[in-house]
């Protein structure tokens, strides 16, 4: 099996920038930045997208537990991104690598003007060797939180539309599970993975279940309708564990790697 993967868009979440403790595990983010840079050594054009600024700013503001309020977890998300980008900027620097902070709420992407401008500022960094890190602008938007009509949906929804507004050829997201079972496996111990799925229909929906891990808000089935969005405009779409970034290796050679969805 071979994916074609010239322009790679790579989402992360919180359950895999942050540890148990809500505080930014190092070893993961250097890991995701040494992987990130070699693979775009190897010819390869990579946009990270990145959640986990308001539990990253939480902690930062030492905050005892994470805010619930609309206004603290708006401030948490203000500190949170600044130091997110500030260890991005460092890790990535470590390999001669540039990055550039892209915040996106959902007129960005729904009004025209706008929409081509932002891709315009994609291909600017990508042609010029940048490595785009997006996330919602959590800070500003308040639908992006917690409204029900929410555009991005924690970031996954958010990973595909950026998938499809820079016409990648492959979007990788990392979750905090192997990738796409037959049944929820922190619930049931004989839950086999599906390595590979061709259609999405109510079935995929339906075993996609509900809610995601304790530290982020995503859940299976809100990757389910990323990757739904990116396989209609012919996009493959791998969800794998974030504990393992390094599995990108073999994700871009087209070795099986947690669950594919074939691009339409």
């Amino acid at each position: 099996m071979a994916l074609k993967s010239k322009r790679i868009v790579v989402k992360v979440g919180t359950s895999t920038l942050t540890n148990e403790f809500g505080r930014s595990n190092l070893r993961r983010i250097e890991d995701l930045a040494m992987t990130l840079s070699d693979i775009q050594n190897m010819g390869h054009e990579v946009i990270l997208v990145s959640s986990g600024a308001i539990a990253v700013g939480a902690n930062k503001m030492r905050l005892p537990e994470r805010p619930t309020s609309m206004r603290m977890k708006q401030a948490a998300a203000a500190v949170g991104q600044c130091e997110n980008m500030f260890l991005y900027d460092k890790f990535f620097g470590y390999y001669d690598k540039t990055v550039a902070q892209i915040l996106l709420n959902d007129s960005d992407i729904q009004e025209e003007e706008k929409k081509e401008n932002l891709t315009n500022t994609f291909n600017a960094l990508l042609e010029n060797h940048v490595i785009p890190i997006v996330n919602e602008n959590d800070s500003v938007s308040y639908k992006e939180i917690e409204s029900e009509d929410r555009l991005f949906s924690d970031n996954d929804l958010l990973s595909a539309v950026v998938s499809v507004l820079t016409e990648a050829d492959l979007l990788v997201i990392f979750s905090d599970i192997d990738g796409f079972f037959d049944k929820d496996p922190r619930l049931y111990k004989d839950a086999k993975l599906i390595s590979q799925i061709d259609e999405i229909d109510e079935t995929v929906y339906h075993l996609a279940g509900g809610a995601g891990s304790r530290r982020g808000t995503g859940g299976m089935r809100t990757k389910v309708k990323a990757a739904d969005l990116a396989t209609a405009q012919g996009i493959d779409v791998v969800i794998t564990n974030g504990e393992n970034p390094r599995a990108l290796y073999d994700i871009v050679k087209g070795v099986p790697v947690g669950t594919l969805f074939k691009g339409k």
